[in-house]
């Protein structure tokens, strides 16, 4: 069982930012900058293109509030999108509000951030969907 489906049953706490019944969003609590979203589906797949076509739609049309959620919250340019599923092995997305390409770089050090930090994250984001 992965981290994310501790996550997605409330085994793991989490800042959740939304949630519908094939997928859920909550924060990187490892960001690359503040804002970091990842978006997860709620069975466990490891790769994104062994989800079926519905869920692999689906995963966009359920992140897309949440991108234009982030770039209202955060002085960003866009919302970036990143598929990578190395660390974790059930496929999720990143959002990640950027300025430039270096900012999804996943080779740069992550944030430390509180829990407080992140919660006042999480709440800018939810009042702007």
């Amino acid at each position: 069982m992965s981290v994310f489906t501790k996550i997605i049953n409330g085994e793991i706490p989490s800042h959740k930012i939304a949630e519908n019944e094939d997928f859920i969003a909550f924060l990187d609590i490892d960001p690359l900058v503040m804002g970091h979203v990842l978006v997860v589906p709620k069975i466990e797949v490891n790769k994104i293109f062994d989800l079926s076509e519905k869920y692999l739609a689906g995963m966009l049309v359920f992140a897309q509030p949440i991108a234009k959620a982030i770039e209202r919250s955060f002085d960003c340019k866009r919302c970036g999108v990143s598929v990578i599923g190395i660390e974790v092995p059930h496929c999720h997305m990143h959002l990640v509000p950027i300025n430039s390409a270096n900012d999804l770089n996943f080779t740069r050090p992550k944030l430390q951030v509180s829990n407080e930090e992140l919660e006042a994250v999480k709440q800018k984001i939810i009042s702007n969907l």
